[in-house]
């Protein structure tokens, strides 16, 4: 049961750990708006707020003309005949523009064909979505590829531990097999029989529950640090201390449910029999 209830919390963190890793790709995509530089501000911040309101937006930035020419010298502090052919110019040569962030990768063509609208065209010089696309594509591959296999892998596990749990109890039944026959040719009910399994079942969960929040403890508190390596925005050991109380109901749930239900299919041939 132990082990039944370790693969369920294994599967409860595996989902964690894929979830974070979409969320941290995603994360990474976004498009840009540009503005023609004559674009009066309002009217950008205007665009913005209707972007905001649109369901699938989840951020947008405003990077003004000012902002820009900053962060272009600092990401280019490294290069001085490029710092020093921009000041040579008259003007600042960059637009204003939007970056949007989207909740999923999948949203992005929505967004692009929001903007494209006729009453856009006056003021927006373009949109980097067409430049992105291929990006975005290979993203949204991924991300859906992480997703089903992060169900097809629960799935598996899941059905690992409830097959566990029953042969390991169906064994135990086997075991008892003759004294259920005593009890039935005496006349006892089949609830009278199936109650101290059923009792047994649901306290293999409770003990079995208590016994993998301990062996959690160890296990994460090495091997989180070395996934984080790999993944920083993956911190599981974090997860657990602060979602401890939702992975004991969690687990007592499971255990209670695996022990009770697999004690009952288990001695219901006996019963028939």
């Amino acid at each position: 049961m132990i082990l039944a209830l370790f693969v369920a919390a294994t599967v409860t963190l595996f989902n964690v750990m894929t979830q974070a890793v979409v969320a941290n790709l995603e994360n990474r995509v976004d498009i840009s708006v540009y503005f023609k530089q004559d674009t009066d501000e309002k009217k950008i911040l205007s665009i913005r707020q209707e972007l905001v309101d649109l369901d699938e937006v989840k951020n947008v930035d405003y990077v003004s003309q000012e902002e820009a020419i900053k962060n272009f010298r600092e990401r280019h502090k490294d290069n001085p005949v490029l710092l020093q052919s921009l000041q040579e110019l008259d003007q600042n040569p960059l637009e204003p523009s939007l970056n949007i962030k989207a909740h999923f990768a999948s949203q992005y063509e929505t967004i692009a064909n929001y903007l494209s609208q006729d009453r856009f065209r006056g003021v927006i010089d373009k949109i980097s979505y067409k430049q992105n696309k291929e990006i975005i594509d290979k993203l949204i591959r991924l991300t859906g590829n992480l997703r089903n296999g992060g169900l097809i892998v629960s799935f598996f596990l899941a059905l690992l531990a409830i097959l566990v749990s029953f042969n390991t109890i169906r064994l135990t039944m086997f075991t008892w097999r003759d004294e259920i026959s005593v009890m039935r040719l005496v006349g006892a009910g089949k609830w009278f029989i199936r109650g101290p399994f059923l009792v047994e079942g649901v306290i293999y969960g409770l003990v079995s529950a208590g016994a993998t929040l301990i062996l959690l403890w160890p296990i994460l508190y090495f091997v989180s640090p070395k996934i984080t390596k790999f993944l920083p925005e993956v911190d599981l050991f974090y997860f657990y201390q602060a979602n401890f109380w939702q992975f004991l109901l969690l687990l007592l749930a499971v255990g209670i449910a695996i022990g009770g239900v697999s004690s009952l299919i288990a001695i219901g041939r006996y019963l028939k029999a």
